[in-house]
This record gives C-alpha cells, structure tokens and sequence, in this order.
C-alpha cells in the first residue's frame, strides 16, 4: 500500500464522503467547512497524498524532475555545487527544481512538501542550520522516491550521503597551525548539530590532543557562519577578548574568515604575525584576501556532478545506490601567507 499512489477517492473512502469534497476541500474552495477542510488536508497528510499538478490525461509516472533543496543561494559553495548538478542533469535529460531554506527548518519542510506535490522523480538535499530530524523527508522514503543528501547531511539507511571527510581535513589544517609554531588555536564554526561543523570541530580537536595542546572550552566559538548579516564582528571581538589572545586560528568558513580577518585588522592585529589564520572551502575571496588565506579546498563541482550522476543512475536502475551508504570526495589543503608564521 505504501508504493500505491493516493487519489482523491482514497481520501474519500477514508473519510466517508464524495471524491468532490474532497477534490474541493483540497482547492480550499469555500464552499466547504473549514472542519471538513482541516480533516481532508490531515488524512492526506497521513497517506502521504500529492496534489496532481498536471492535467490527469497527462499524468506520466515519471516527471524527468529532480528537486535540489539548499540552505542559501547565495554561497559559492552551494553555486558551484549546483552548476556541477545541472550538468550532469542536462546531459541527462533532466530538469532540476531547485529550492532554499535560507537556513530555516521550517522554510525546509515547506520545500520538502513543495517537492512532494510537484511529482519529482528524486531530491537531493543540503540540510539547514537548526535542522534535527527529517520527519518532513520521510514521505519520499516511504514512497520509495530516492533521496541523497550531500555536504550537510543526516545518516539515515536509506538515504547515501556525498560528503568529504571533514574530521580528516580539519586535523591536517589545525596540524599545519602547530608545525608553523601556534600552542593556542581558537576555533570559529557552526552549529555543531551539523555534520559538517561538528565533524571538523572533532578533527580540530584531536589535532590539539595529539600534539600536547590543551583544548578549553574559551577556544570554541559557535556563530551562525554568515557574512551577510554582521556576526563575524562578534567573533572578531571574542577572539580579541580571549587572555592572553590566540596565536592560531581556525574559522570553518573562507568569507567568515575574511570577515574576521579584516576586524582583526581593523584592530592593529597583524596577520600571520599576531595570529595565524585558515579557513575552509576554497572560495574565490580566499585568494583575494590580504594576506591570503590558508584553506581546505572543497570540491564542490565535483560533489554536484557526483550526488546528481548517483540519483540519475538509480532512477535510470543503471546501479543501485541504496547499496551505497556515503561517497567520500578527496579534499586538499591550500597553503597561503595567512598562516605561514615560519615560513613553508
């Protein structure tokens, strides 16, 4: 029954009342109840129904659409990944859907639902900042439509992921903070709910224990991570704050750092001579930045082309990737002047 496509009449059945009603209910017409409409919109809910958007004549079993949900638009990762994405898709002869949840939960599940009634034929997902659970994803699970999440994910059997292997690139650039002299390396990330910031937070941290360095809770500084709207000062200023002030510094974002690094600046701190600084991602500003930034270099058109060939090549049951619990992209670190307090 779960594979079983719901309709209206259904509904109806379920309900003890006329597939009109209910086809009404659902187009929120106002001749019927606003009891009778919260009762047809909950059942569907609960039987996993999809409004049809096409014409029923046209109803096709496959839609060639793929649904991309990401966190924001605006980010160079994200842009990049999404170019990787559609060219994989073109080729293909898929069209891709694409959404943002601007970093809100509850901007994801309305995605989510959007991607449902919209009849794609997969969805691959980067989740929010504050997301904890994918209860709103579990319809497409439970229909059996193949969701991938990617960068930012959530370890469930059904759904692969497409990472890089954040631990093992965050122990390499906090090592390279200690080869070049640092003994008290602060440490600027996300929420650690995320895999990602979580993730790198531990590799951070084990660098520190595996070199004789003590970690203490005034070296982590949790922020939102976005440039856009002003934080970035707040985090300069805690770093400013900390007595005596670190002489390393690992911000997890390239832009954040940027932004960072300029207060710092701002406030007669020289950079790497004060303190030594890296960064994550690889962005073009990471190379603009005076001095440039050390950083990690995320293959992000890479992991676009991946996450979309490996749910093209399901639907298409060239492989199977529910065979596949994570791909695992190869990530490199970048050695520039912002870091190098004794040279290379």
């Amino acid at each position: 029954m779960k594979n079983k496509e719901i309709t209206i009449y259904d509904i109806a059945k379920a309900l003890d009342i006329s597939p009109a009603t209910v086809s009404r209910g659902l187009r929120d017409h106002p001749a019927i109840s606003r009891k009778t409409k919260k009762r047809i919109a909950d059942i569907a809910k609960a039987m996993g129904y999809r409004s049809n958007t096409f014409a029923s004549s046209l109803r096709l079993k496959r839609t060639n659409t793929i649904g991309v949900i990401v966190h924001r638009l605006d980010s160079y990762f994200v842009a990049t990944v999404l170019a990787g994405m559609e060219k994989v898709a073109s080729e293909a002869g898929y069209n891709l859907i694409i959404s943002q949840s601007l970093e809100s939960t509850a901007k994801e599940i309305a995605n989510a639902n959007t991607m449902f009634n919209s009849r794609v034929d997969g969805v691959m997902a980067s989740l929010a900042y504050d997301t904890e659970d994918i209860s709103h994803f579990e319809v497409f699970i439970e229909k059996k439509i193949p969701l991938l999440f990617f960068d930012r994910v959530y370890k469930h059997k059904d759904c692969p992921n497409v990472v890089i292997d954040n631990f093992k690139a965050a122990y390499q650039i906090t090592s390279h903070l200690i080869e070049q002299g640092c003994k008290k390396i602060v440490h600027v990330t996300g929420n650690l709910n995320r895999n990602v910031y979580s993730e790198r937070f531990n590799g951070y941290k084990k660098a520190l224990l595996d070199n004789g360095l003590k970690y203490t809770d005034d070296l982590l500084i949790i922020n939102y991570m976005d440039e856009h709207i002003g934080p970035n000062v707040d985090a300069a200023k805690q770093i400013l704050a900390i007595k005596p002030m670190p002489d390393g510094a690992f911000i997890t974002n390239d832009a954040f750092a940027a932004y960072c690094m300029r207060q710092l600046k701002l406030a007669g701190i020289n950079i790497p001579k004060d303190i030594a600084i890296a960064g994550f991602n690889n962005d073009p500003i990471s190379g603009l930045v005076d001095p440039n930034l050390t950083t990690i270099n995320y293959p992000s058109y890479e992991m676009g082309e991946v996450a979309a060939r490996t749910l093209i090549n399901h639907l298409r049951e060239v492989t199977d990737m529910m065979l596949t619990e994570s791909i695992v992209l190869k990530s490199e670190m970048i050695i520039r002047e912002s870091s190098l307090k004794r040279g290379l």
